[in-house]
């Protein structure tokens, strides 16, 4: 094993195109493995955004107390680190001098004393506790930058405002985001994970928000790279359609470019450890003559500071008059556009079910617990289950009434995680 991870990148496709074919369709897995040693790997920055606003009150703020401090625990020894409280604003209650401290027994057993001392008031603000964790951040511009927020209830800035913040530390750090109870606002977590590159998810039971801070933190202390992006070149005659990271979450990567030259752009993935992830390219392209091999892209894995190159292939497209390998479509592409399309059916049908159109509603999330099922997606086809009901023999369906509202938000901040492909799917 060398002193830095290792990474590999397959690119999965169907390079033939029939005479009129433009369209070119690839998945990328990337995978890193091994770890760098301590002395390699790159330093960890980490803020920990606790909602303390009034809404936190009671059980609420023990519990969040709780886990705030196990994710102290967690931080790796020597990892700078801070604890933020968020109200209307944002105040930083660990360390109190100014930035991030190093994670030591004392650092840590410090910042738990402090963490005790929490209590709920005022209202809540995300885009002022993002904002002063981006700045805390950035006095490391080489260490794995990360925050973890939780909240409780619904972001009470002016929506222009929230989107300035997101747009201004977009790809600076990343963020995980937690909701805890039934008030916040699903839309509101995932603005944060698109700007943010990060999860968010639903803490159905406020008593295990401990352990969904220590495995957060647990992840982000195993990231040893940090900030690498795609870079995608396409030919001069063909345009890239779209970016998208489509495992373990769906994320759409393409207003994130970043020019490097009018043929490619940067794409950032964030920070890395010892993982997989998987992405969906689309390029469009130029008609040519039957039998015309072309690249329609080439794709690196790149550090966008040094312009080394981690791993790097191909996406190729060539003309043929053979229906059938014109017509056949690799198995990984499917699979992924189907969880893009569940995705965008159970939004959809929430937002109609929500707004009382109720045949939409019916049609969308029925035709998604059909996707759910059909994908492997046993946990998503059992929420699918509590908000519409389908008749197995007629297929017909209909909306359930009186629908458990943390049924639907874990319905809703499910849909972004997506199953890898069966391996019978690919034979």
């Amino acid at each position: 094993m060398g002193d830095q991870p290792t990474f590999t990148l397959q690119i999965d496709q169907n390079k033939f195109l029939s005479v009129d074919g433009r369209e070119v369709h690839a998945i990328l897995t990337i995978g890193s493995t091994g770890q760098a040693v301590a002395e390699t790997a790159a330093e960890a920055a980490e803020v920990i955004i606790v909602d303390t606003s009034g809404s936190m009150s009671g059980s609420k703020i023990r519990d969040a107390r709780t886990a705030a401090a196990t994710a102290v625990e967690t931080l790796r020894d020597g990892a700078y680190f801070a604890v933020v409280s968020g109200t209307s604003t944002a105040k930083v209650v660990y360390p109190h001098g100014h930035g991030l401290v190093r994670a030591t027994p004392a650092t840590r057993a410090e910042a738990q004393q402090a963490i005790s001392r929490l209590t709920a008031r005022g209202g809540t603000a995300m885009g002022e506790w993002l904002n002063l964790a981006g700045h805390l951040l950035s006095a490391h511009p080489n260490a794995v930058r990360h925050a973890l927020l939780m909240t409780d209830g619904q972001n009470n800035e002016r929506e222009e405002t929230f989107q300035q913040v997101l747009r201004a530390w977009s790809g600076k750090f990343v963020c995980d985001s937690l909701g805890v109870g039934a008030d916040w606002v699903p839309a509101q977590l995932r603005m944060v994970s698109e700007a943010l590159l990060g999860s968010f998810e639903f803490v159905r039971n406020q008593h295990e928000l401990a352990e969904f801070f220590r495995r957060i933190t647990q992840t982000a202390m195993a990231k040893t790279v940090p900030d690498l992006s795609l870079r995608v070149w396409v030919p001069q005659t063909a345009t890239l359609k779209f970016v998208k990271q489509v495992s373990p979450t769906l994320l759409d990567l393409t207003g994130k470019r970043a020019d490097v030259n009018p043929m490619t752009g940067d794409y950032p993935t964030g920070s890395w450890g010892q993982e997989e992830r998987e992405y969906h390219l689309c390029v469009e392209v130029a008609p040519g003559q039957i039998g015309q091999e072309i690249r329609a892209g080439w794709v690196k894995l790149v550090r966008p500071d040094t312009d080394e190159v981690l791993a790097s292939g191909n996406v190729l497209a060539q003309w043929t008059d053979d229906l059938a390998q014109s017509t056949r479509i690799n198995p990984k592409v499917i699979h992924y556009t189907g969880q893009a399309e569940l995705h965008q059916l159970i939004q959809d049908g929430l937002s109609d079910r929500a707004a009382g159109n109720v045949e939409a509603a019916t049609a969308r999330l029925a035709k998604a617990r059909k996707i759910a099922a059909d994908s492997g997606r046993e946990d998503t086809a059992r929420l699918l289950d509590k908000v519409v009901e389908v008749d197995p023999v007629q297929g017909t369906a209909r909306l359930v009434t009186n629908v458990d509202k943390a049924d639907e938000l874990e319905l809703d901040t499910g849909s972004v995680r997506t199953s890898r492909l069966r391996r019978t799917e690919g034979s």
